[in-house]
């Protein structure tokens, strides 16, 4: 199936199906005793940042529903390397989770040439948060480009810095695909998390950020910022006078982030089919799809066989095209 086929809407009776009827007698007595404890959910990036906040906010939920704790623990460091090792190496009982995402599942393999923990290997899918709209934006003031032909006029002039929430993150790679598209220059600025990139740029500190929606929308909402383009397919609804870079004239570039969660990949499947079940049953709740509404992010209630035949045309994707650009985090 292609992308763009896995990205069409799933009813409530493939979502059954998906689940499969006969590993229901199996998974109601492996569930019995699960969890018998509190959860851990390692998230690889710092507190405030996007992956941080609906860990928190699905943890929560989760927790009412899983009669146990569910804590989030922030690993920040090395493109989520730190974070993803510790969960590859864990007890594989349903105990310990992983907030995984592009940089994690897709792009780290392209990147290092060594990794102490394989994602493909690794880890088990158990479900989809959803993928998150990039905007290149900076300050709203004379100074800055109006559109992102003034950005790239500038940067033959003067090459800009720009930001991400981190090294390896779906930001850091967008902002690389676009100069390689458009032979633009600019000097990565890698940040612990998207709230102190944003930070630094209205205090002058760099000139260009490479933001998700669940981070930007705010700040472009208040008019803090000005969006020179997206990195979506075709404009989003939320920033509707913002042109994709398609719209720009550099076809094929485009990006989103994406957010789900994984565990350690011998973990039981009926553990996993109780986790995914949650999992969706949490994120379809009132609290958690007004607030992605609000923050323009696109969710879909795949169940972990779908979730990993997307994992798997993202890294179809992504991992020829960043041998291509040539990128490499351990050179």
């Amino acid at each position: 199936m292609n992308r763009q086929g896995m990205w069409g809407m799933l009813g409530r009776r493939q979502l059954a199906m998906g689940l499969g009827a006969a590993a229901l007698p199996l998974a109601a007595r492996a569930q019995g005793s699960f969890p018998d404890r509190p959860i851990r959910w390692i998230v690889g990036y710092p507190p405030g940042g996007a992956s941080d906040v609906f860990a928190r906010l699905i943890g929560g939920l989760m927790s009412q529903r899983l009669g146990q704790n569910v804590v989030v623990e922030n690993r920040p460091g090395g493109g989520a390397v730190v974070a993803s090792d510790l969960v590859a190496r864990a007890a594989p009982d349903g105990h310990t989770w992983m907030h995984v995402d592009n940089g994690i599942l897709t792009y780290n393999p392209a990147l290092y040439a060594r990794l102490p923990y394989d994602p493909d290997r690794d880890f088990v899918g158990v479900g989809f948060i959803g993928r998150f709209p990039l905007y290149i934006v900076v300050r709203p003031d004379d100074a800055s480009p109006r559109d992102f032909a003034g950005l790239l006029e500038a940067s033959r002039r003067r090459a800009p810095t720009y930001g991400t929430p981190a090294v390896a993150s779906p930001h850091h790679l967008a902002m690389e695909l676009v100069k390689r598209r458009t032979g633009m220059d600019a000097t990565h600025v890698p940040y612990r998390g998207g709230p102190a990139a944003m930070q630094d740029l209205l205090s002058g500190q760099v000139d260009v950020v490479v933001i998700d929606t669940a981070t930007g929308l705010p700040f472009i909402r208040d008019r803090k910022v000005r969006v020179l383009a997206a990195l979506t397919e075709s404009r989003t609804p939320d920033v509707p006078d913002a042109p994709t870079m398609v719209e720009l004239g550099y076809p094929g570039t485009v990006a989103w982030g994406w957010q789900g969660m994984s565990v350690p990949a011998a973990t039981p499947a009926p553990v996993v089919a109780r986790l995914s079940q949650e999992m969706i049953g949490a994120i379809q709740s009132p609290e958690v799809v007004a607030r992605m509404r609000g923050l323009g992010i696109e969710y879909q209630p795949w169940t972990p066989a779908q979730f990993a035949e997307f994992v798997r045309a993202e890294n179809a994707l992504w991992r020829p095209l960043i041998r291509e650009l040539g990128i490499r985090l351990d050179s």
